[in-house]
Order: structure tokens, then sequence, then C-alpha cells
């Protein structure tokens, strides 16, 4: 659902530089300059190409990266440099999902320790930590029995429900999925779309919902964030993105995604962008997509378009000189 009420989590032109590989050489803007709201209770999609700053924007949000530049401000507090003692009891109300179930949890714990684990560092007794656990594992959809087991013993969508209980033993407000559902076969990743939206109804959680699938996207999300070489592009609610996109990097994304009907996926017109995304260590002036873009003419080459109200009247937004007309 959207809101209008103050935002959970407001990012104000956030930028992420990471050095150069060689001494001497330009650091690598992997977020260059991104600013979104999440609302309490919206889920938020963040959308691109790998490599275009999704999961880097989402560790920056849970703090596991310090941002280089901008604010980050969750629940009116700005966090974006805050120490780590200062972080500690924020970390209750901000959790995180990992696209690998398996890498994300550690092999030599058991369940009910990776799940409590949160909840020790916080101050809670173990007996209070495990009762704990085994509630979530039944809350996810775990058999509450299988609390002493270890991560290899379970399937991967069985693990990424271990990762999901991990995420809310504090009882967060917000939780950042980076790709929670990619390393997943299909049915599987069906079921855990489905539970993340009962947790949400059940405990009013607010999504930002990283991925490259714009099928789950459309399926989860309130509104559509699509980033491109470390920028948003285009951001606004999920309907008008999808049945009328004003960037040609959002349409050419869109023009990707099958169709159920045969007949419409064999009359639409597909749309192919060509060469490889530029790389964020040496972006091209201007427009960082014009490169690639069929529409791009002189402008483009030399003046970087901001981020402005698509249409009058519209809740979206659209970083394009030429953006498709509604």
């Amino acid at each position: 659902m959207t809101s209008t009420a103050q935002p959970l989590l407001s990012v104000r032109e956030v930028t992420m530089a990471f050095p150069g590989r060689r001494r001497g050489t330009a650091p690598v803007r992997a977020v260059d300059g991104i600013s979104f709201d999440v609302a309490p209770g919206e889920t938020l999609g963040l959308v691109g190409e790998s490599g275009c700053g999704k999961s880097t924007t989402g560790r920056m949000i849970v703090r596991l990266l310090e941002p280089t530049t901008g604010s980050i401000t969750y629940d009116g507090r700005d966090i974006s440099h805050l120490s780590q003692r200062e972080l500690k009891p924020l970390r209750r109300e901000l959790q995180m999902v990992f696209q690998d179930p398996h890498s994300s949890l550690n092999p030599r714990q058991t369940v009910a320790r990776i799940i409590a684990d949160p909840l020790l560092v916080q101050g809670s007794s173990a007996a209070d930590a495990r009762k704990r656990a085994a509630e979530l594992m039944d809350l996810v959809g775990l058999i509450p029995e299988h609390i002493d087991r270890y991560p290899h013993e379970f399937s991967g969508g069985q693990a990424q429900r271990i990762g999901i209980a991990r995420s809310l033993a504090t009882n967060p407000r917000l939780v950042v999925a980076d790709e929670p559902v990619s390393a997943l076969d299909v049915s599987v990743q069906a079921q855990i779309v489905n539970l993340m939206e009962q947790l949400q109804q059940e405990l009013g959680l607010a999504y930002l919902f990283i991925a490259h699938d714009l099928s789950v996207v459309k399926r989860v999300c309130d509104r559509v964030a699509v980033m491109y070489l470390g920028r948003i592009v285009e951001i606004g609610d999920r309907e008008r993105v999808y049945t009328s996109p004003a960037h040609p990097y959002t349409r050419a994304l869109l023009s990707a995604v099958p169709l159920p009907d045969p007949a419409a996926e064999r009359a639409r017109e597909r749309i192919t962008l060509l060469g490889d995304p530029p790389s964020p260590a040496a972006p091209p002036p201007g427009c960082t997509f014009h490169p690639r873009c069929p529409k791009a003419r002189a402008v483009c080459r030399t003046e970087a378009p901001l981020l402005r109200i698509a249409a009058a009247g519209e809740r979206r937004e659209v970083a394009c000189h030429f953006p498709e007309a509604a």
C-alpha cells in the first residue's frame, strides 16, 4: 500500500564511491546521487541490470556500507554517518534478507542460533531468544522441531525462510530484501513472495525490494524505481511505470518480460539495446544512457538530465531529455 504519511526512510543525493583498483585511478561511483522515500508499510521496488548499484544501495540503507556523500534519514534521524555504537539500537528496526540463502547462513551454527543471534546481540537471554526463534520458524512456515538442524539440511526455499525469520527476530519496521528469490526455483519463488506479502500485512513491514525480475516486482511492489549505472532514471507508481514507461531504458527492460499470451508476445515491439553498460569507473558524459539509447540527440551527450515530474498531475519522475508521452 502507498501512503502520504511522513516517510519512514528518506534517501537524498546519496553517492557511494569505491577506490580504483590501482593507485592513482579514478574512484568507481557505484551509486551516483540517488534520492527516494519509503513510506511506512510500503514496498518500493528497485530494479535494473546487474552492476547498476542496487545491492550497494541496499547495503547503505542498513549501514553495512557508509555512503560517501548525501543523507539517509530513518524515522526522522540522519543515520548516514552514525558510529557502530550509535547504530546498535537502530539495528532492531533495520534488517536485511540476502540473495543467496545458503551463503548468508553460518554453516557451523544451528537454526536456533542463527535466528536468535540478533536477539542475543540486543541483550536477550538465551532462553528467551530460543523461544522467539521457535515462534519465528512457525511464523515463516518451518517446523519448530527442526530448530537444532543446520543450514545444509534445508532446501533453498527453506533456507531463505530461515533468513527471513532471522530478519524478523527484532521486530523491524523496514526490511531490505536484496534479490530474495532470484536464487530459487520458480515454484519456490511464488511461495516466498506470498510469505513476504503475508508478513507485511500481519506485521506492518515496509520493504525495499531489490530485484532484476520485473514480473516479481510487479507482483509485490507499490512503487518502482529503475536504476541505470548508479542513478535512478524513473520512479513512480507501479501501474504507471509498467503500463506507460517514460524512460527509454524502462521501456527496453519491460519489452524483455515474457507475456503469457503468445499472440500478444509475437505482436509487441521488442527493444534491443546496443552494447554493454559503460563502466562506472568511466561513465560517459551527459546522460549515461545515451550510448545505448535509440532516441539520443546532441544534448544527451553533453547535459545530464535531472529527475523531474514526467507529466502534470503524475506521481512519477523521469530523468530523460525526451521522455515518452504518457
